[in-house]
């Protein structure tokens, strides 16, 4: 299973609508409005990294109005 973080930035005045439509996805697991340079967080739960892929392409990249992502893979380690 792998864990990642994805960072939104969204265009100016379409935050409710990413947030609407990336909250129908079932691989979300948490979605969060921010303020800062990112618009809005997500948390995707997905088995594997060809999964991760598959999200970016199905999903991400169909939502209007997203501008850029950055993914960052969760890592187990707890010192």
């Amino acid at each position: 299973m792998i864990e990642a973080f994805v960072l939104v930035v969204v265009k100016p005045g379409t935050e409710e609508k990413v947030y609407s439509a990336l909250s129908k996805e079932e691989r979300i697991k948490e979605i969060y409005r921010v303020y800062g340079e990112y618009d809005i967080i997500i948390r995707v739960e997905v088995e594997n990294i060809h999964e991760l892929d598959r999200f970016h392409d199905e999903v991400l990249r169909k939502v209007k109005n997203i501008e850029m992502t950055e993914t960052l893979i969760a890592s187990s380690y707890r010192g």
